[in-house]
């Protein structure tokens, strides 16, 4: 049997799947959790993997400045790992962040070895000022944060 993966634009009948995926991921204290609602406002920020039809993946692309977003919420469904979801979700997040004139794409991560592959480097994230007082100053975990940094620059 074969399989199409596809990545697109989520709609509002994600919403709920989203969720589920990135609670998934949250219960584990690797990702942020976020709300229905978060999500219904910050949807046109995110893009999904369908296998089938099935939606089994997801990431969204944060504005942090004029040259800078951040991959947020990437995350695959149990049962899908290790299939190329999240690289064609990066992909596609890139793609987007290009579309947009943006150089430079950075995630907090401890999926380090993953986003080395796809052609990101590790970095010091005091380097983020924009990320750091947006979210980070917000975070119970801002003064023993354990994520690492990484940078990909698209120009």
């Amino acid at each position: 049997m074969t399989t199409t993966l596809t990545c697109r634009k989520a709609t509002a009948q994600d919403i709920d799947t989203l969720y589920d995926i990135i609670q998934g991921y949250a219960e584990q204290g690797i990702m942020l959790p976020r709300t229905k609602e978060t999500l219904s406002v910050q949807l046109d920020t995110f893009v999904v993997a369908e296998i089938d039809g099935q939606l089994v993946g997801c990431g969204s692309l944060t504005r942090l400045g004029q040259d800078l977003v951040e991959i947020r919420s990437l995350g695959v469904s149990d049962g899908y790992k290790g299939q190329g979801i999240g690289k064609a979700l990066v992909n596609s997040l890139l793609h987007e962040a290009k579309k947009q004139g943006i150089p430079k794409v950075m995630a907090l991560t401890y999926e380090v070895a993953f986003f080395e592959r796809n052609g990101f480097a590790v970095v010091e994230k005091d380097i983020f000022p924009e990320k750091v007082w947006r979210d980070c100053i917000h975070c119970k975990k801002q003064h023993c944060c354990d994520e690492i940094a990484v940078l990909k620059r698209l120009d």
